[in-house]
């Protein structure tokens, strides 16, 4: 089954056709279609693999918007010892749900 390894903001990640992939969050409408043209690496069904320098040509990963969400909560706890200092704040990172549809070689 062929995959390929892109970036997308600062991070790598390895995909295959029908894989869904959470993602920082995007600013399609869910039911868009994306495409990734930075490809670092791809590999068909032939058993053949290209490495980009740093990207490769003319490859790219295409794949539609499922949904926009928010992670589950991490508490964020900072205190400082003897000195009466403590907070206490929540955060819920935003994603975007992606199904990789095609990979498309060079």
């Amino acid at each position: 089954m062929p995959y390929a390894v892109f970036d997308d903001h600062g991070s790598q990640y390895t995909v295959q056709p029908g894989q869904r992939l959470r993602l920082e969050l995007q600013k399609a409408e869910p039911g868009a279609k994306v495409v990734f043209d930075r490809v670092l690496l791809v590999s068909t069904d032939a058993g053949t693999t290209t490495v980009g320098t740093p990207a490769v040509a003319g490859a790219r990963v295409e794949g539609t918007v499922v949904r926009h969400g928010r992670a589950k909560k991490i508490v964020v706890f900072k205190k400082r010892r003897r000195k009466g200092y403590r907070r206490k704040q929540g955060h819920r990172q935003g994603f975007t749900e992606v199904r990789i549809d095609a990979v498309v070689g060079a």
